[in-house]
C-alpha cells in the first residue's frame, strides 16, 4: 500500500519526499491546482511581476539544515525585508527600532539615552497576561497607541487585551538603526519563485501527485495518512469549527514604482485595510526588467467555511475545542497530523520545514522498525 500525503505545501512535499526517497510509494494530494499552499507564486500576466498570490512570504532561518535542504531545489537570492508604518499622517520605520524613537518623539538621542527614555514610558508589568499589557510593559503607551493597537485590531478582529503576549513577543524593539524586520543570518526569496520550489521537492520516483483532489474523495486504503489540512476538517468538524483569520486582497496595477518598497503598514484603526504590497520588491533583481507593478490593499477578517484559513486565532474557546479534537485524533490510528493547520498553530516557513524533516526522519525510522507512527511529532497543546 502506498502512503498518503494530504497537502502539497511544504510540510507535506518534504514529508512526502523523504518516504520516496527511501522507496515508499507515496500519493500526495491537494484541492488546489497548484502546490506550495499558501506560499503559491506566480507571474502576473499583465505585469510580469512575480507575485505572492496569497500575500508575502519571506524565507528567514537560523536553522542550517532548513537552509542547507531549500537550496538543494533551487537558488535563493538574498533579500532582506523592510516595513514602512503610516500611523498619524507620518510614515515610520519598522520594527521599532532608533530611527522610528527619535521620529516619533522628536528627539535626537543615542541608544542607551533611547533605552532609558523608553523605560519611563513603560508601565511596571511582571508577567504580561495579554497583548496589551506586553505592549505597555514593553514600549509604553504612546507607541503601542501609533503602532500597534489599530493594527492589531483589524488584523485580529479582537481588541489587544483579548489576545496572547506571545504574539508581540515575537517582534523585537531595537535601540540601533537596524531597520531589517528579521535578524536571522538567512534570509532570502526563491529566485524562481516558492511554487516552483516546491515542485521541484515533489519531483522524485515513488510520488505521485494528484492536484484538484479532495481527501474525503479517495476510495484507496493507504499504508498511513500524513494530513496536513485542517485538524477539524479530519473529523468533519463534528466539534465545532477551530476560529481562524482569513485574508482579502484588493489588487492595484499600475506602471514604475507605487510605494517605493515591498510592503507598507496602515496602523491608524481608521484605514479599513492593514498593508499595501508591492510585489516587484520581493525580487529586486527583477525591477531593472518589469516596467508594470502589482499591489494588494489586504484586509483581515473571520475565516468563512468557504474562506482560505491563514492565522489560527487560538482564544480560549479554540484551546478548549483543539484539546477535544486533539484527544479524538490520539484514539484515531493511521494518521499522522503535520504544519500549521494539522497543528492549529502559527508557523514560519523554516520552522515549518524543519518539523516536517524531523518528522520524516522519525517516521522513516518507525516504519524500518515495523513500530507505530506517532499521531502529533509535535504537540498542538504545547503552543506558546
Amino acid at each position: 500500500m502506498r502512503y498518503c500525503i494530504v497537502g502539497a505545501g511544504f510540510s507535506g512535499a518534504v514529508i512526502g519526499r523523504a518516504l520516496a526517497e527511501a522507496g515508499h510509494k507515496v500519493l500526495v494530494i491537494d484541492e488546489r491546482l497548484h502546490v506550495a499552499g499558501n506560499c503559491h507564486s506566480q507571474r502576473d500576466p499583465q505585469t510580469g511581476v512575480m507575485t505572492h498570490v496569497y500575500g508575502p512570504h519571506i524565507f528567514h532561518t537560523a536553522d542550517e539544515r532548513v537552509w542547507a535542504y531549500v537550496q538543494r531545489f533551487g537558488g535563493m537570492r538574498p533579500y532582506r525585508h523592510r516595513v514602512q508604518a503610516v500611523a498619524g499622517g507620518m510614515v515610520y520605520s519598522l520594527p521599532v527600532n532608533l530611527l522610528t524613537i527619535n521620529q516619533f518623539f522628536r528627539k535626537v538621542m543615542g541608544p542607551e539615552e533611547a533605552r532609558a527614555f523608553v523605560a519611563t514610558k513603560t508601565r511596571p508589568i511582571s508577567n504580561p497576561a495579554n497583548f496589551e499589557e506586553q505592549a505597555l510593559s514593553m514600549i509604553g503607551a504612546e507607541l503601542y497607541e501609533a503602532f500597534f493597537r489599530g493594527y492589531t485590531r483589524k488584523q485580529w478582529g479582537l481588541d489587544p487585551a483579548q489576545l496572547p503576549a506571545s504574539i508581540l513577543k515575537r517582534l523585537p524593539l531595537r535601540f540601533d538603526y537596524d531597520d531589517s524586520y528579521f535578524a536571522h543570518p538567512h534570509q532570502a526569496i526563491p529566485e524562481r519563485g516558492y511554487t516552483e520550489l516546491v515542485a521541484a521537492i515533489l519531483d522524485t520516483p515513488n510520488l505521485e501527485l494528484c492536484l484538484g483532489a479532495r481527501f474525503e474523495d479517495l476510495t484507496e486504503a493507504f499504508a498511513h495518512v500524513v494530513y496536513s489540512g485542517p485538524i477539524d476538517r479530519y473529523f468533519h468538524y463534528d466539534l465545532g469549527r477551530l476560529g481562524y483569520r482569513t485574508l482579502d486582497f484588493e489588487t492595484i496595477r499600475a506602471r514604475g514604482d507605487y510605494q517605493g518598497t515591498a510592503v507598507v503598514n496602515y496602523c491608524d484603526e481608521a484605514t479599513p485595510y492593514t498593508r499595501i504590497t508591492e510585489h516587484k520588491h520581493f525580487a529586486p533583481w527583477e525591477k531593472v526588467k518589469i516596467e508594470g507593478t502589482i499591489l494588494y490593499r489586504e484586509f483581515s477578517r473571520f475565516c468563512g467555511p468557504n474562506d482560505i484559513p491563514y492565522y489560527p486565532i487560538r482564544q480560549t474557546n479554540e484551546e478548549a475545542m483543539l484539546k477535544k479534537y486533539v484527544d479524538r485524533a490520539m484514539a484515531t490510528p493511521g494518521v499522522t497530523f503535520v504544519g500549521r493547520l494539522g497543528s492549529y498553530r502559527y508557523l514560519d516557513m523554516d520552522v515549518t520545514i524543519g518539523e516536517a524533516l524531523t518528522a520524516g526522519d522519525a517516521m522513516l525510522e518507525r516504519i524500518a522498525k515495523a513500530a507505530d507512527i506517532p499521531v502529533f511529532f509535535v504537540p498542538p497543546l504545547q503552543h506558546g
